[in-house]
């Protein structure tokens, strides 16, 4: 594929769902309405217009949302997308807030994601839960250090 521009594209960013577990005050309302399920492609959509881009040459996807680690059984696409590695596909990473990051970081890295850029605004907890109206920077702290000792 080339843009208007004659570039390649090469990139392609993914976004899984439009939940997230936080409220940050600069990304969405406390009190939020989403898209009704219905409306959301399923993992296996995802997963074949991943691949159809594949084909049509992007070699580097990455999975974000709002925020991908809610999303049910997310790991099945990061896994089918993972065995296209080497594949036509070279890199396939993750946006995320990291408060789910913790428990997902093995499975991450088993399924191939090599670099997770975490969301992170200040390290101080007050401001971290203000910024966030109710997220605890602990849980995005242990699943910082939960990816880089899952990337050893």
């Amino acid at each position: 594929m080339i843009d208007p521009f004659g570039r390649a594209i090469t990139y392609l960013r993914v976004s899984v769902t439009d939940r997230c577990d936080l409220r940050c005050v600069y990304c969405m309302a406390e009190d939020m309405s989403f898209l009704p399920k219905a409306e959301i492609l399923s993992l296996e959509e995802l997963d074949r217009l991943c691949a159809a881009f594949i084909r049509l040459g992007t070699t580097k996807i990455r999975i974000t949302g709002g925020e991908p680690l809610v999303r049910r059984e997310v790991m099945t696409l990061f896994r089918s997308l993972g065995a296209r590695l080497g594949q036509g596909l070279n890199e396939l990473t993750a946006t995320t807030n990291g408060s789910q990051l913790a428990k997902h970081a093995v499975a991450l890295r088993e399924a191939g994601v090599r670099r997770v850029n975490v969301s992170l605004d200040t390290l101080s907890p007050e401001l971290f839960t203000s910024i966030t109206r109710w997220g605890r920077i602990e849980k995005t702290l242990e699943g910082i250090f939960a990816a880089k000792a899952a990337g050893r």
